[in-house]
This record gives C-alpha cells, sequence and structure tokens, in this order.
C-alpha cells in the first residue's frame, strides 16, 4: 500500500511528497517491522533497484510474510529527478539536517517526519552509493556507540566489510545517528558507485536483506546464506592514498583486489604531454575497498583506501 509519509506545497501548483510502500502479512497480525530507506542524495541509486527486488520477491510469495516492510526508495525526489546530490535549490544535503524539526522550515520539516514515520522500526537500513568519484565494496559503516548492537545484524547483511568507526567521525545530523539514538537499529550500508545501478550488488544485499527478516521473523521463507564480511575497528588499519598531482587517473586495479607493497592501483597521466605523472603503488598490503572511478584528479583527491587486514577466503570478496 502507497502512504505519503511527508507532504509539503510548492511554488508553482508542485507537491513535495515523501513516499513509502508498506507491504504487511496477508496472514493477520503486525509482526515485527523493517523499513529500507535509500535516495537520501540524488546521485545514489544504488538502494533503488534494492527497493524493486525486495519488492518483487515479497510479490512472488507473500504467504512467507509474517510482519511488515515498508520501502521509501526516495527520500529526496526532487534530487533524484535532477540528479542532484542535495536538495535542489537549497545546495543542501539532506544527510545533515535529521531529526529536523516539525516547527522549521520546509526542509527541516520533511527530516521530522520521516524521523517520526520510521520510528517504531524494529531494523532500518539506510541504504547508499558511492559519490560519482569512488566506487566501493558492498560495506556497512557504524558508529562505534552502536557497535554492540549493530555488528551482529550487520554480520546477517551479506556485505563484504564492516567498518566500526570512532564516534568523532560520525556527523549526529544524519538520518542512521537519530534513529540509532531513538532505538532504532540503523545499519548505514555503501556500495557501487554514484549515478549507477550494480546489479550485482542489489541482488547481494537482497540476499541480505531477506537473511535479515528470516532472523526477526519476519519472513519465513528459505533464508538465503550470506557471506562473512571482514570486520574493521582499528582506525589505524586503513590507509588513505591521495593523488600527489592532479591529471587523469587510469585504474590498474579494481576494488576487491588483494595488495603487496609496490602493487600498481592506478597511473596519473598528462594527456596534453603525453607523459606519465606517477604510479599510484599500495604503500602496505591488504586489501583494495575503494577505488576512483571518476578519472580527473586534482592533488590531494582520493585515490583508494586500503584495509590493512587481509580478509579470509582471499578473492571471494573481489568486485
Amino acid at each position: 500500500m502507497i502512504e505519503t509519509v511527508a507532504k509539503v506545497g510548492m511554488p508553482v501548483d508542485e507537491t513535495l511528497r515523501i513516499r513509502k510502500n508498506r507491504l504487511e502479512s496477508t496472514s493477520g497480525g503486525r509482526g515485527k517491522r523493517v523499513s529500507i530507506v535509500t535516495g537520501i542524495h540524488g546521485d545514489e541509486l544504488e538502494g533503488q533497484y534494492v527497493c524493486y527486488a525486495v519488492a518483487q520477491r515479497i510479490a512472488e510469495h507473500p504467504e512467507y510474510l509474517k510482519g511488515t516492510v515498508d520501502l521509501y526508495p526516495a527520500l529526496n525526489p526532487f534530487g533524484i529527478d535532477s540528479v542532484t546530490r542535495g536538495i535542489p535549490a537549497f545546495d543542501l544535503d539532506m544527510n545533515r539536517i535529521f531529526p529536523g524539526r516539525r516547527d522549521g522550515d520546509m526542509n527541516e520539516f520533511v527530516a521530522a517526519q520521516i524521523i517520526r514515520d520510521l520510528e517504531g522500526s524494529d531494523l532500518c537500513l539506510d541504504i547508499h552509493a558511492s559519490n560519482i568519484y569512488l566506487t566501493e565494496v558492498p560495506q556497512i559503516r557504524i558508529n562505534e556507540k552502536h557497535a554492540d548492537v549493530l555488528v551482529p545484524l550487520a554480520e546477517r547483511a551479506n556485505v563484504d566489510f564492516i567498518w566500526v568507526h570512532g564516534a568523532s567521525t560520525v556527523l549526529e545530523s544524519t538520518l542512521a545517528y537519530s534513529l540509532n539514538s531513538r532505538n532504532v537499529p540503523t545499519l548505514v550500508v555503501e556500495m557501487g558507485v554514484g549515478m549507477r545501478i550494480t546489479r550485482e550488488y542489489g541482488e547481494q544485499l537482497t540476499d541480505g536483506i531477506f537473511r535479515l527478516l528470516c532472523e526477526l521473523g519476519v519472513w519465513t521463507g528459505p533464508a538465503p546464506a550470506v557471506r562473512t564480511p571482514v570486520i574493521s575497528r582499528d582506525p589505524n588499519e586503513v590507509t588513505f592514498l591521495n593523488a600527489p598531482v592532479s591529471g587523469i587517473f587510469i585504474k590498474t586495479l579494481c576494488h576487491g583486489a588483494q595488495l603487496a607493497p609496490g602493487d600498481e592501483i592506478g597511473q596519473i597521466v598528462d594527456p596534453l604531454r603525453g607523459q606519465l605523472l606517477c604510479r599510484v603503488t599500495a604503500p602496505v598490503s591488504g586489501w583494495l575497498f575503494t577505488v576512483r572511478e571518476y578519472p580527473v584528479v586534482d592533488q590531494g583527491s582520493l585515490i583508494a583506501r586500503i584495509l590493512h587486514t587481509e580478509p579470509e577466503g582471499g578473492d571471494s570478496h573481489g568486485a
């Protein structure tokens, strides 16, 4: 059932509507409730496929649904429509205004309505893609303040990597922080690349969602098998590589690759002069879980992230 979460009148006879699709058990009784949220950033589209895939699987076997699944595919619909990361015309990142205020401006009001609607969920998945510049393996990022509750859930979500961040690095104005602070366990998923859909990753995460639904008793169908993720809790395990010069980055390796010190990740070139400006190489052994996708780089641009600890199963975590 399609429901309106928030509605605001706009100029020129337009209306901003945030909508969700509520899927409920047909056998009576609400059971537990899982909410799947995406589209906070208009240039992150990986979650669109996940919402579609979840709805399709439930439609195939509605008799297995014993609780409630709420799908919120577009929290920033104008951003999606205009291929804009933030909220158009406001130059505002929607994921920096939560929990919002019902007596605030339009954007704060919408944020408050979203929080109000999500409260009471037994689990929420906040699905993001990377931006247009980087591509990421499927991963879940967790604030260390909520790690005891969230890591066991994340381990069943069929992602490759769980990255536990220090509390000081997590912004309190995000949707996930606001919900976790209200005792709604919320997992932040990052995967793929901006402005694209990676179907393989969407299917992978959808399997993880149905495993979680089974664990919570919301789904009584077969529980998909899930992979064992790499978990990082130590910030010193992650190395960031930045471009030493400006130019065009030509990647040699894709994310998911296992690295030894000195392995070439890519090259930065000068197309005008036909010169190789530098080779970007791994300073440590480990696992390449983020790599530059957009070729144009300035000095200091992020090129890659490497996890020092090699994942179990080697290439099983490859792209």
